[in-house]
This record gives structure tokens, sequence and C-alpha cells, in this order.
């Protein structure tokens, strides 16, 4: 007889093999002592302490709710299914055919639980009490059901995307292939929905060989943030040190300290306490803390008379300098003159900033950074400058959201000097993705800014121990608003700063911005932007440092977008060379030579003709292979077919060397280096200046004038050759 048969009979359901399992045991997950062990008859599973659990992983995901299924059997199954998926080895959980071989991360196996829920919670609805009864047209009406996204009223507003479309499918196949592992009920053995398709194909997710569909940063918007997040850092981060340190000092609600039983706290008389708080006010001329504007509005309305001279007055500001839990009514009356006499000698301002230092606006002006603020208002001020080192850390380094979270205090690496004043700058972390539970430890090798800005985060932290985490856990989307709104707000616009734009800014798109940046050099976008001219030097050096490490991926997209870049710069100059633009320089020839052996066009004395390409694909695919020996250079384009002829190897004695090296690129005299219209105007301005300079020389200085009318003479040959072989005629320099 059955299992089902005997439990439709009203039998005792057979004991799951998990009773009485303590999860972690089972799993693998380490516990600190004296923590609560999440036991599988509960109905509540809290790993909130599990050792090595990500930062970037919220306190919701760490706590597993069966309770939320309304079917207590469904409810045992879901208990099954999940310890099954993170614990493959049970002896249980082994035999399986279909179950799955490496265990689950915790954050999977919630949303698994997520899902499964919804569906557990949804097969009621539709009239199924038992998972025997699911057939294969309930399971595509529950794959409908998730695809389109609905209103509260149930109206379908848009399309759910692939991924979810894929978790509604795994819902149905996961109960499928632990079946036999269920003891209180279970789907039918000769159920096959969606015709044994795998969840992706199910899903119709795409395949992956398909260009990242995260969009870069556009232009507009990464200028200005970038521009303001730079400033924050190093021009307002001193200031936001000496705020922080202050908000740190300042007087706060103080509880009272504990009494023995029957012990009565200590009073005291504020007629002793207050005076001398109002005497330093009074000899230090420091303004008397004033009230915030919501504050003032209330005691209005609670029938304070509005030429009180006490209404802007923060009595518990006041009460807490005299070490005052807070301001009672009651000593109003005998406080009053002695308060009103200090108001007339301090006045009243707002507390913290009133000394602030004066830096530089964006627009050079000199202005204090900051006016007087009211206490939320300071820390608000304090989180948009550390808002403003995640995002340089974000956009320069290239780490994930998941890795700037696992930032700790004492994150910066010494300094590894390597030359009079050549520094290497380090920080260390932990990457999550794709790693075991803990994360592995990893290094990623910054340029200043960012060595900067982990220093200041530092600087703000309220606990700024080794160890302690920098961040924490952050909501960028909720941080980057913040920071836009005071960018684009008065105070932003008091230090000059270029509003930002409303588009939307994730770490994905900076991370992706940086990729394509550093595949688009020299004279990147990226690089000008921050002034830093070895930004993609120092950056690569980190992602290349460790190949397999935890930047190989993002090199391998670097690599992608300049190969892409390369066959685009070609394709363009071959289409120039159908159209009479050629290319000059010494390399020309044979850049010639190659555009007419593909085009179809052979010398007059060809013993044949070769075959016409009838497309451009097959013209694309004969040029991707010279698309690879392209490296660009500022003022030309370096095909690097042999490196026994390349010039700058030869001077620096490296004739094997894999790559040019472009710091010593002649390319006026390398066999393998062409110039194109789109160098002339470095060019043009390289003969403008040796052409001013030779004019400011006296007679005297012969050396350094022979040095710049052969470096104005070599500038002129290039703008000759490039002019004449475009076609055109070049202004006279």
């Amino acid at each position: 007889m059955s299992l089902l048969a005997i439990t439709a009979a009203g039998s005792q359901d057979p004991a799951s093999p998990f009773a009485g399992a303590d999860i972690c045991r089972e799993a693998g997950l380490a516990l600190p002592p004296g923590a609560a062990r999440p036991v599988f008859d509960d109905d509540e599973w809290d790993f909130t302490h599990v050792v090595g659990l990500p930062v970037q992983m919220s306190l919701a995901s760490r706590r597993f709710d069966f309770t939320a299924i309304r079917d207590p059997r469904w409810r045992l199954v879901a208990k099954e299914l999940i310890v099954a998926m993170l614990a493959p080895r049970h002896e249980a959980v082994a035999p399986l055919p279909r179950a799955y071989r490496t265990p689950a991360h915790l954050r999977t196996a919630k949303l698994r639980l997520d899902e499964l829920t919804r569906w557990l919670n949804w097969l009621p609805q539709q009239g199924i009490r038992s998972l025997g009864e699911v057939d294969e047209d309930c399971c595509a009406a529950w794959l409908m059901h998730r695809r389109h996204a609905r209103d509260e009223d149930g109206t379908v507003i848009g399309d759910r995307s692939p991924a979810i479309r894929r978790a509604a499918a795994q819902v149905a196949i996961d109960l499928l292939n632990y079946r036999e592992l269920f003891t209180a009920d279970r789907p039918r053995q000769d159920l096959r929905p969606w015709g044994g398709a795998s969840s992706s194909a199910v899903a119709e997710m795409p395949s992956g060989r398909q260009e990242n569909k995260t969009p870069p940063v556009p232009g507009h918007v990464l200028q200005p943030l970038l521009a303001a997040a730079l400033y924050a850092v190093t021009t307002l981060g001193p200031g936001a040190a000496e705020l922080a340190a202050e908000l740190r000092q300042a007087p706060t609600m103080r509880s009272r300290a504990p009494q023995q039983p029957g012990e009565r706290a200590q009073q005291k008389d504020p007629l002793i306490c207050f005076p001398p708080v109002l005497a330093r006010h009074c000899q230090d001329l420091d303004p008397l803390p004033e009230l915030t504007p919501s504050l003032v509005r209330k005691r209005l309305s609670n029938g304070w008379d509005p030429g009180d001279p006490l209404l802007t007055v923060n009595l518990d500001g006041l009460a807490r300098e005299a070490e005052f839990w807070g301001f009672t009514s009651r000593w109003l009356p005998r406080l009053r003159p002695q308060i009103e006499a200090a108001l007339a000698i301090a006045g009243v301002a707002r507390p913290f900033g009133r000394s602030a230092r004066t830096v530089p606006a964006a627009s050079g002006k000199p202005m204090p950074w900051t006016i007087p603020l009211q206490r939320d208002e300071a820390d608000g001020l304090i989180g948009v400058v550390r808002t403003a080192a995640i995002i340089v850390i974000l956009a320069v380094s290239g780490m994930r959201s998941s890795e700037v979270m696992e930032l700790q205090v004492g994150a910066r690496q010494p300094l590894q000097e390597s030359g009079a004043g050549m520094a290497r700058y380090r920080i260390a972390s932990n990457v999550i993705k794709g790693q075991p539970l803990g994360g592995t430890r990893d290094e990623w090798v910054v340029i200043e800014p960012v060595y900067q800005a982990v220093g200041l985060a530092e600087q703000l932290h309220d606990d700024p121990r080794d160890g302690a985490l920098l961040f924490g856990r952050f909501a960028f989307y909720v941080r980057y608003q913040w920071f836009r709104d005071w960018v684009n707000g008065p105070a932003g616009q008091r230090l000059g700063l270029a509003p930002i734009p409303a588009d939307p800014v994730t770490p994905r798109m900076l991370r992706r911005t940086l990729s394509i940046e550093l595949a688009y050099r020299p004279g990147g976008l990226l690089a000008a932007k921050v002034h830093l001219k070895h930004i993609s030097v120092a950056t690569t050096e980190g992602y290349a440092s460790r190949p397999g490490g935890a930047q190989a991926e993002l090199l391998a997209e670097v690599n992608k977008h300049e190969a892409d870049r390369n066959l685009e710069l070609v394709w363009a100059e071959f289409r120039n060379y159908q159209q009479g633009i050629m290319p000059a320089g010494p390399g020309a020839r044979e850049l010639t030579e190659f555009f007419a052996s593909i085009d179809g066009k052979p010398a007059a004395d060809a013993p044949e003709a070769p075959r016409v390409q009838r497309s451009d694909r097959e013209i694309l695919n004969l040029l991707t292979r010279r698309a690879s020996t392209l490296h660009l250079g500022t003022a030309n384009y370096c095909w690097f077919t042999d490196p026994s002829r390349a010039l700058c190897l030869k001077l620096a004695g490296t004739p094997a060397a894999g790559k040019p090296l472009a710091g010593m690129c002649d390319s006026a005299r390398c066999p393998q280096a062409t110039h194109h219209p789109c160098h002339r105007p470095v060019w043009a301005e390289a003969a403008n200046q040796a052409k001013t300079f030779l004019g400011s020389l006296g007679p005297a200085r012969r050396t350094e004038k022979a040095r710049l009318q052969a470096d104005y003479d070599r500038a002129k040959r290039v703008l000759t050759g490039i002019d004449a072989a475009s076609g055109k005629n070049g202004a006279q320099q």
C-alpha cells in the first residue's frame, strides 16, 4: 500500500528522517558558543549568528519562517526540502538520483523557501488540497501566474524577469527531484511538467553569450557624480572628520546610573548646576544651543509666547551640558533670569560646525566648508561624506558592493615605496561571490583617492577599532538619493558643485563603467574625470595581479571591450580606405596593401584576381585578426604584428616582448606605426607648441633650439603626410 494511500486512510505519517536534527550541524554551519541552534522540529529557524555569513545578507534573509505556509503537512514538506538542500550528504538525501550534490547557500535556500511558500499558499486557491493532485496544467497555470506583475486589484501591469519565472518553475521541479524524501505529502511520480525541461529553459533565460545587460553610467551623470564625490572626500573630508569628533564629544541624553534595591537616586539642584554652564557660555562668547524649527513650532502650538526671548533656546541641550537627563518645565521660572542674561551676552546659534574650516569651493572661492548645523543635520552631513567615500571606492576600485561591505577598519595596507614619489596603495577585503562561506581574503591595488576614501571612512567611524566593519550593510539606492539631493540642494550649490541628473546609478553600473573605460584607454573618460593619468595602469594592476582571482571576470570583460573597440577602429579605417582616405606614416604601405588584399583590388600585374568578398560579415572576419594586433597610442595606431620590427622594443633592449612600449614610441620612425586623420589635432598641437617655444628662445640656447626645431620638423612632416594621404590640404603651421 502506497504512502499516499496510508495517509488517505488516516494512518499516522511516518517520522521524518530529519526529526530532531540540529540543522546547523547537519549543514556544517558554525555557530558561536552559547548561540541558539535551530532544530528541524521548530517552525522558525534563526541563522542570524552563523559564522561567516556575508555582511550583505540581511537579517530577514537569515530567518526561515515556515509558519507562513498554512497547511501543516506542506510545512513539513518545505522543511524537508530545505534541509536536503543544505545537507546533501545526509544519509536520507545522498541516495536520491536527482538531488543536488553541492550544499546550497543560506541565501539561496531562503529564496527557494520564499518561492515555495508562495506556491503552497497558491495551490488551495485553485482547489488543490494535496500535492498528488498537482498536474501539468496546474504547473503551467502557476508559471503564468508568476509571469505577470499585478497591482492590488489583480490587474496585469507588466511582465516579470526571467529570474522570477525560473524560480517559479524550479519549485515544481524541486518537489519532483526530492519526491521520495517527503513523508507528509508528495507529487505524483509520473508528473513531468514542461516535458522535463530545465527551469532555465522554461523561463527562457538568456544564454549568457550576449552582451552584459547592465548599462554603464552615462557621461553626463558620471562627470558631476565623480567630481562631487571626490570633492567631498578630498576637500570636505578633514572638516567632516572634525565634525564627527565634535559630535562624539557632545553631551547626549544620559541614562541614570543603576541603583541598588531601595536606594534613591541622588538629587541635584538645577540652581547650582546651571550657573557654571551659563557662565562658561558668557565667558567664551559661546552661543546657547538653538532649537530646531520643528520644535519651535511645537512650542508655539503648545502656547508659548511668540515674543518670548527663550523661544528658540534649546533648554534640553543646556540641561545635558549640566549633566541632567533633560530640562523640566518647573525649573524655568527660577532659571529664566539667568538664561536670558546669558542669551543677551552670548546669543543663540546652531551648536555644531560653528568654527568650520575654510576650504576652496568648486569655483575656487574660499568659504567655510559648512554652515552651523543642528545635531540631526550634522549627522546627515557625516552620512553624505561617508556616502561619497563609498561612491569613490565603488567607481574607481572596481570592487563589488558585497566586497565594500566587507571592508573593516584597518583595511588599508602599508604603502609599498618603489622609488621617490612612487607608492603602491593596497586595501584588503573579502571576496564573497562564488566563494565558500566566510569569503576569501583578497587585496586590491588602488589609486590614492580610494586609499584616502577608506582612511576618511575610518575617521568618520563611531568606534574605529581594528576589525570593526567600516561601512557594514548599506542600501546604496537610498544613500545615493541622499547624496544627490545634497549636491543638488542648497549645500551643494553653495559650494559650487554641478547638479547631478536624476538618472539611476547602481554599483553594478559603476563597475561596468570602469571596465569599459579601462578597455578604451589611453585617454579614458574616467581617467580624465579624476585628473590622474595613471588610473588605468594602477587599477589594471589590481585586476591582473592575481590571474583567476577576484578580478578575473572583470579583466575578461575589459579584454572583450578592448577587442570590440579595436575591431570597430579597423572597420572604420577600412571604410576610409574605400573612400580614398589613406593612412600615413611608416606603416601606411603595409596597412594599405592589407586593405587592398581583402577589398578585391589587386595590383595590375597580379597573376589572378582574388575572390571578391560578398558581405560585410566576411570582411569583418578577415579584419578581426588584424584588429588583435592593434594598440592605441596618443598620436598613432601601432600594428604590433612583428616584435622584431618594433622600434620601441629595440630601444628598450627587449626585442622578444609580447606588447609594445607606448611610452617609448616614436611613430614617425617605427615601421609598424600609422597616422590617421583622427591623430592630426595631436600633431598640430605639438607643432604649435614647438613653434611657440622656438620663438621664445634666445640666440645663445642653440642646443635647445636644435632639439625643438627637430621636433617641429617631425610634427610638420607627419601633418603633411596625414593631409596628403587623406587628400586634403592641411592648415599652415
